[in-house]
């Protein structure tokens, strides 16, 4: 069966035990999604009390919430009256997060393949991967990870057929049609490209996660020696 055509949203739904999903349109895009940070950014702002927690995708906001302190009905028509009206900033200054990679053999294990799957140089897909703002839709999978769109079609490439049993943290890769960077050690399949010396998740800072959804990030590539001094340094790293 196909979508309704007259199905209205932004509507709510239950999300698990004490919880509540509000779903904007059923497509993925940047105006969609621009929503779902809005209103993120607009109860966050609000301070509610009774917001356990708040976790963004693409399309929705699903809300995890104290029953203790308020029952769904209420917190349902708390959340509908301040979704109806939510409305993105436009003209909003766009926050560009630039992230420093090595492009290497030695770091991108598989930028030979890459190169190979698309017919261009080792050069020319840096050049590509280096050359746009990818805008950050959600976070997920693992902690510090971000899902991104705006990778070039050129530089496309299939997941690995057997996924490696461990890809350092930091790695750049490239799956399918989608870019982005592991925070932590762990296995994966993604074709890897490069390795960033910055710390996209670390549990003892105040702010454990570096990337937020509804900003860009863009990469940037630099030699081995620079990448050895941001790595030393810690995180401090300007452009």
């Amino acid at each position: 069966m196909g979508e309704n055509i007259n199905e209205k949203f932004p509507k709510i739904k239950p999300y698990s035990d004490s919880g509540l999903l509000v779903e904007f349109e059923n497509t993925i895009s940047m105006e969609v999604n621009s929503k779902v940070v809005a209103l993120y950014e607009t109860i966050k702002n609000l301070n509610f009390n009774e917001v356990i927690e708040m976790i963004p995708t693409y399309r929705s906001l699903g809300i995890l919430y104290d029953s203790k302190k308020i029952n769904y009905e209420d917190f349902k028509e708390k959340i509908q009256n301040i979704a109806n009206e939510i409305v993105p900033k436009e003209n909003a200054e766009k926050t560009v997060i630039k992230i420093p990679v090595l492009y290497s053999d030695e770091y991108g294990i598989d930028l030979d393949t890459v190169a190979s799957n698309a017919k261009l140089t080792k050069e020319e897909v840096i050049s590509i991967h280096t050359s746009t703002d990818y805008y950050i839709y959600m976070m997920g999978f693992m902690p510090g990870f971000a899902y991104l769109g705006g990778l070039d079609e050129r530089i496309h490439t299939p997941r690995l057929e057997k996924p490696r049993t461990k890809i350092h943290a930091g790695s750049v890769g490239i799956a399918d049609s989608q870019t982005g960077i592991y925070p932590l050690e762990s296995p994966g399949g993604w074709q890897i490209i490069g390795r960033t010396p910055l710390k996209l998740y670390d549990k003892d800072s105040k702010d454990p996660i570096l990337l937020k959804a509804g900003t860009y990030i863009r990469f940037i590539p630099i030699d081995k020696e620079e990448y050895e001094k941001i790595e030393k340094e810690n995180n401090i790293w300007e452009l």
